[in-house]
Order: structure tokens, then sequence, then C-alpha cells
């Protein structure tokens, strides 16, 4: 509530119940489930995420269950269309984890919807392998591509460069051990497994959209948040 700043009587004058009532969930009572899920529509997290002891095992697991829409087997049987009008329908957040994810930059389209987006107030963070960094050297190790890893991750640099100066969009390098490639728009994403020894082009892909309840789409965005807390800044050359 402070983050959004939101007061308890906002809440209450929302939600049309007592502010004794919202003083009462401050202070640790468990509003009932008609109220967790507006409380969290309202502030926009997960209700599990207010109240991560209220839902059963069962519907949690069920509401994981709904947020998985649909699953590719590889990367490239991800139709072309489909990564496009993805990041097409984020209003708020796009987001991009990865190493190098080279097809992105080089679909032109692509980017230019992160820079209408962008332009249009949604904030778009991209956050790419160090390629400097011991993990890169060693994914490359892993697929048998030693320094090629790197050079995709320069040559993805060299592509974003257009977009280096326009306002809303961030670019960073982490060194984290990427078990999965993430890409984000607003509450759905498409992750790639990334997979020993196999390029992530042949890796499956999980295509997800956040469900109230549910914890699969929540697991993954705080993932993205702690690769980017952790990453510096992008240095652009001269």
């Amino acid at each position: 509530m402070l983050e959004r700043g939101v007061t308890p009587f906002d809440l209450s004058t929302t939600l049309n119940v007592d502010p004794k009532s919202v003083e009462r969930w401050i202070n640790g009572r468990t509003p009932y489930r008609r109220h967790r899920y507006a409380v969290a529509a309202h502030l926009g997290v997960d209700e599990a995420y207010l109240w991560p002891d209220a839902l059963t095992r069962d519907q949690v697991a069920n509401a994981s269950e709904s947020e998985i829409i649909n699953i590719f087997p590889h990367r490239w049987t991800v139709p072309t269309d489909l990564w496009r009008n993805f990041f097409d329908t984020a209003e708020d957040e796009i987001g991009v984890l990865v190493f190098s994810g080279l097809f992105i930059p080089e679909d032109a389209g692509i980017l230019r919807v992160f820079r209408r987006k962008a332009d249009d107030g949604a904030r778009v963070r991209i956050l790419l392998g160090d390629p400097a960094s011991d993990v890169v050297a060693q994914r490359g190790l892993d697929e048998e591509v030693d320094d090629l890893q790197a050079a995709r991750i320069r040559n993805a640099i060299a592509l974003y460069r257009p977009l280096r100066d326009v306002e809303g969009i961030e670019f960073r390098l982490h060194r984290t051990v990427l078990y999965n490639s993430i890409y984000r728009a607003d509450n759905q994403l498409l992750v790639n497994s990334h997979i020993y020894a196999l390029p992530a082009s042949s890796a499956p892909v999980m295509q997800l959209r956040a469900v109230a309840g549910g914890s699969v789409v929540s697991t993954y965005m705080e993932s993205f948040e702690r690769v980017w807390m952790g990453a510096k800044p992008l240095e652009w050359d001269s």
C-alpha cells in the first residue's frame, strides 16, 4: 500500500468495507477470499504474495496449472508472429532476460515495438549476458561453440544500439548462471528452458499468463527481478 500510495481509507472506500477492517488486515487478520482477491487486484499484485498461507496447496496447484497457455517443444517452433504480437500486447512492462537472444534484435519489427511501447510510457528492460564473464564462457563450452557465445552477445548489443538513447528502455549486463531465458509482456511470459549442451533455440518454451492464486509466473518474475538488481548498466562504446 505504501508503494502504491494507497491509504487504508482509500482501500476501504474502493472495497466498500469499514476502514477498521482494513486496519485489521494490516495487523495480520486474513480477509475473506473475495476481499483478498479485490485487494490484490487493486494493488496490482498476486493474492498469494499478500497472503501466502491463505490458499490451500490444491488451490495454488490448480491456479498455477491454469497459468500455462501453451508449450512449444523447441524455440524454433514458436511462430515468428507470436513473438512480435506477444510484446505488442504489453502496456506497462516489457522484459528480456537472455545471454544474447540474438533473434530478438535481429527482428526489426520487434525493435519497433520496443521503441513504440517505450514512447507510450511502458518500461522496457533488456538483460544481456556479460560477454567478458565466466558464465558466458562456460555456456560457450557447454554448447561447444567456444567464443561464439560472447560474440553473439556483442552482436546483439550492436543491433540494440539504435535504442540506447530511447527514454524508458534500459540495458544491463548480468553474470548469472542462466537456467531459463525469460521474456515478459506485462503479466504474460515466454520462458525458454536452457538444456545442457543444447542451444536455446532447440529447448522448450512455455507460454504463461498470470492467474490469481497461481505461483508459476510470479516465481519467474521474481527471478527476473533478482537478476536485474544484481546486473550492471550497459556502457555503450562511443
